[in-house]
């Protein structure tokens, strides 16, 4: 299936310069969805994971459909403030400031292995800042799991030079 032709591209969205991958259009195709849902299970079905925590807010789609695939735990990730628990942070930079993540704390249990998902890797900060809130909480980052890779912005060297292994189904390369 050709993913790529399913996600539209909007130039200079949210500013001048950047251009977006929209995957809403994307999301619009069931047998898409199943697609995706299907090739991140066939990647994760036998490794033993214990829990997929997804990257608010889209990393909530593909990983959710992946932890009722896998029949684990599902962990949300949030943005700071959503979650009516306690909680530990870990801030991340943006291109305009700084934001946090945080994580349940009993959302994780020592020596937990879980995927890391979100629907993008670009400048990598957010998906840094997720592996670390796993890491407090002593669980282990098997792998950082995308639908798409923007390579160009470093992200996904970022993840590597760290030691981390990535996965993503799709790579845009330039416009």
């Amino acid at each position: 299936m050709n993913l790529k032709s399913l996600i539209r591209t909007i130039p200079d969205y949210p500013k001048q310069g950047i251009i977006f991958r929209d995957i809403t259009t994307l999301l619009y195709n069931g047998e898409a969805l199943k697609y995706i849902a299907n090739k991140f299970y066939d990647r994760y079905k036998d490794k033993n994971i214990n829990a997929v925590a997804g990257i608010e807010a889209r990393g909530f789609i593909f990983g959710a459909l992946l932890a009722e695939k896998l029949n684990i735990s599902f962990v949300p990730l949030r943005k700071k403030g959503k979650l009516p628990c306690k909680v530990i942070s870990e801030e991340y930079d943006l291109e305009y400031g700084k934001d946090a993540l945080e994580i349940d704390i009993s959302s994780i249990n020592p020596g937990d292995k879980v995927i890391v998902i979100d629907d993008l890797i670009a400048t990598g900060g957010t998906a840094i800042a997720a592996g670390n809130l796993i890491k407090k909480l002593k669980g282990k980052v098997y792998e950082y799991c995308f639908l798409i890779n923007l390579p160009e912005l470093n992200g996904e060297k970022k993840l590597i030079d760290k030691g981390n292994k990535i996965f993503s189904l799709i790579t845009f390369s330039g416009k």
